[in-house]
């Protein structure tokens, strides 16, 4: 009984190890192929040197109690060397200092405006608003050949408008959008983050994004938003998303449905973003995120709450289950079969791992953290799910939500 028990528990590590390296080195082989395969915003450097982009830029940026932040926004954008460019900050009901700490930032430079708005209207997400009064009440806005909509919590690297102008230009695009590098500062930025943003990549692969046709899928960071304007009147601005509680989405699932060109790039270092202070922030904003990239689908946000842990902490527990096993229980002629077995399931998981924390620019020294940030993950997503399920608002840009499941 027991020998036969050992052999049901072998084989089922076997599969476990197998599964792992070959998951794992599938995620490296992608991560090469997209690295290899698609620009970063720092390629734009070299674009913008060999033809000089020259359209009008104006950057919106709507803003609900910023005060910790919007000075370090202001700086980098005040430091652009992009001589034809102009700032809107969209203060929505802000009830900190955000005003005042702007002005202070902005001094006599006269390429910045501020727009100040009292009230929201019902039927409008909070940063929708923002961002659309911002674009109404600005003549400069309203002019401009080029928009980009950023986040208060940003920093712009010097030549970003530069560069990422020269990308839209060389890359034929009517809206492109960047995928910030992310701050690690906390211990949840470093441990529980990078598998936290790889299960959304893994959803919507920048391969997939950027390509045309069938296969394409629609995907956007709103933290960072280019339109030539013609494509944002086109597809309607953003009265066309009103009620959007993840914006950026429902604007590239718009731009393909419109049938013009998006594309999705990392921003290597160009644009950075440190998107929650702490873990009670960090749970609630990516709930919002996970369900609404899932289309409020339940039973998909109880799936990948399985499937996470299962393929980052199940197959290469198992593997290393293997190995132990192995040496415990293995006659001499499966004793090295089931060790090598088990050491490819465990090396190809540092080896998909670790490509996904380099194409992140996360430490390659938080890698242990690994499974920690899996199971955490998957946390977020069970917890996205029971929210749904029971009808729990959710705080957004000083509004409060609630969302309705659409496979209930």
């Amino acid at each position: 009984m027991f020998e036969t028990l050992l052999d049901v528990v072998f084989v089922v590590l076997i599969g476990c190890s197998i599964g792992s390296a070959a998951y794992w080195l599938a995620v490296a082989v992608h991560v090469s192929m997209t690295r290899r395969g698609l620009p970063t915003a720092r390629d734009g450097i070299g674009l913008s040197e060999t033809t000089v982009p020259t359209q009008r830029v104006c950057v919106v940026v709507p803003c609900h109690n910023e005060a910790g932040n919007i000075a370090t926004l202001i700086e980098s954008l005040k430091e652009q060397d992009y001589d034809r460019l102009k700032v809107v900050l969209a203060l929505d009901r802000c009830t900190d200092d955000t005003l005042g700490v702007a002005r202070s930032a902005i001094g006599d430079d006269a390429r910045f405006e501020i727009v100040e708005i009292v009230e929201c209207p019902q039927d409008w997400a909070g940063k929708v608003h923002a961002a659309h009064s911002g674009y109404e009440q600005s003549e400069h806005a309203r002019s401009a050949e080029v928009l980009i909509f950023t986040d208060a919590d940003t920093w712009l690297d010097p030549a970003c408008v530069r560069a990422c102008v020269a990308l839209l230009d060389d890359r034929g695009l009517d809206f492109l959008s960047l995928l910030s590098t992310l701050n690690a500062q906390s211990w949840f930025e470093r441990i529980v983050q990078p598998m936290t943003a790889f299960e959304l990549a893994r959803q919507f692969p920048l391969l997939r994004v950027n390509c045309d046709g069938a296969q394409r899928r629609a995907f956007a960071n709103g933290q960072f938003m280019m339109f030539t304007r013609e494509a944002y009147q086109a597809i309607g601005g953003h009265e066309a998303v009103r009620g959007a509680i993840l914006e950026d989405i429902a604007f590239s699932r718009r731009v393909m449905r419109d049938g013009r060109r998006g594309g999705l790039l990392l921003a290597d270092n160009m644009l950075k973003c440190r998107m929650y202070e702490n873990w009670e922030e960090y749970v609630r904003g990516w709930k919002r995120i996970y369900t609404e990239s899932a289309n409020r689908e339940v039973r998909r946000l109880k799936r990948y709450a399985i499937r996470t842990p299962m393929l980052c902490i199940g197959l290469p527990m198992g593997s290393v289950g293997l190995i132990v096993l192995s040496a415990l229980f293995g006659d001499s002629g499966s004793w090295w079969g089931g060790v090598v077995i088990g050491a490819a399931g465990v090396i190809g998981w540092l080896i998909g791992v670790g490509s996904v924390y380099r194409l992140g620019r996360s430490p390659l020294r938080d890698v242990w953290g690994a499974m920690i940030g899996a199971y955490l993950t998957g946390r977020i997503f069970k917890a996205a799910a029971r929210d749904l399920v029971r009808g729990t608002p959710t705080q957004w840009g000083g509004k409060s939500y609630v969302r309705k499941a659409e496979d209930s």
